[in-house]
């Protein structure tokens, strides 16, 4: 066993890694990133998603690089470089930080659904669906969840015919003018993106269910760059697709241009895209859940189906009590900018403190 305690039979092969993080990254944030990014970087949003994407590969190997000297989990690594209490403090962190993020995407899915088609069902009816089959998913342990992802992703791919279909309307003078705007508006566009690129710090802490999980690099970076050039590709579409001020004042452009598509045998195509979208943001809530529960059943030893039930119940309450636009944009805000900021400046200031202490003990 490793240091995180994880026996070989629970662990994945280093193949699935691509999916953990394409899959956790391609999420709720890809039906209306576009509108954000449009307004801070026009034509040239484009430049801001590929900059974001190189954050990520950065940020991906300075992980591989910690666990290289720390092997384990974020809470291994916390405790060996920060000691137990001050260690505890930044893995209960990371643990409330990961419950936020599939807390976020429950609740945007809901008032997406909510918008779109079910506008008179409570959102604690969507929600405690959603919560049992995420419990009956993570029940089944990490493989379950890997399996979940892997078919989440195969099964989700043909969307994309949607894009493909607006481009018949597309006017690619859209495009233009390319360069045009500052530094610091490429920059703020990398901020505002940030809700499309983040998932790939759930390898925190799935790394130790990974087999000889070194090997499993090269398929977190594959997984990062097939999102940021999907994520580039929509943007585009959309561009071509909306005229500018069109693009800023639409909610959801991704979904709102399934709308122009038109089959002999369905009316309302968005309504199966929305349905279907389900499939794309389920693996995203149950990493996070999973995620937190593991590190609450690390940090205070305690079964993971325990936290899990916790959770799913403030959830439920939430959903039940406070559901409402603001505090849907409060649950955003934590993640956007501030999650990336934390999760950007601490990895690095980690790394140095690791490293720092390995150089001591050789001396």
């Amino acid at each position: 066993m490793n240091q995180a305690g994880v026996n070989d039979k629970y662990k994945v092969s280093p193949f699935y890694v691509f999916f953990l993080v394409h899959s956790m990254q391609t999420g709720i944030g890809v039906l209306s990133f576009q509108r954000v990014l449009a307004k801070s970087a026009g034509t040239d949003g484009w430049i801001s998603i590929i900059l974001a994407g190189l954050i990520v590969h950065i940020m991906i190997w300075i992980i591989y690089k910690i666990f290289s000297i720390v092997p384990g989990d974020i809470i291994s690594a916390n405790t060996q470089a920060l000691g137990k209490w001050l260690g505890n403090f930044f893995s209960l962190l990371f643990i409330i930080y990961f419950l936020i993020l599939g807390m976020t995407v429950i609740i945007s899915y809901i008032n997406v659904v909510h918008v779109w088609m079910f506008e008179e069902v409570p959102s604690w009816a969507f929600a405690l669906v959603f919560l049992i089959l995420i419990y009956y998913i993570n029940s089944g342990g990490f493989r379950t969840v890997t399996g979940v992802t892997f078919l989440s992703v195969l099964l989700t791919y043909w969307l994309l015919f949607d894009l493909i279909y607006a481009m018949k309307y597309a006017e690619f003078t859209n495009l233009l003018p390319i360069f045009d705007h500052s530094i610091l508006d490429i920059l703020k566009g990398v901020k505002d993106n940030s809700l499309t690129m983040i998932g790939f710090e759930l390898i925190l802490m799935f790394y130790p269910f990974i087999k000889d999980a070194k090997t499993s690099q090269k398929y977190a970076h594959g997984g990062a760059l097939t999102t940021t050039l999907l994520t580039v590709f929509i943007y585009l579409v959309s561009l071509v697709f909306y005229s500018q001020k069109q693009l800023v004042l639409t909610i959801w452009p991704t979904l709102t241009m399934t709308s122009v598509v038109e089959l002999p045998f369905i009316q309302r195509f968005e309504y199966i895209e929305i349905s279907w979208w389900a499939l794309v943001i389920i693996p995203n809530m149950t990493i996070s859940l999973w995620a937190a529960s593991r590190g609450f059943k690390r940090l205070f030893n305690v079964q993971q189906k325990y936290p899990l039930w916790g959770m799913s119940i403030i959830i439920l309450l939430i959903n039940i009590f406070v559901f409402d636009m603001d505090s849907l944009y409060i649950l955003n805000k934590i993640i956007n900018p501030y999650g990336l900021y934390f999760i950007c400046l601490y990895l690095p200031l980690l790394l140095l403190i690791i490293y720092t202490k390995k150089l001591r003990k050789r001396l």
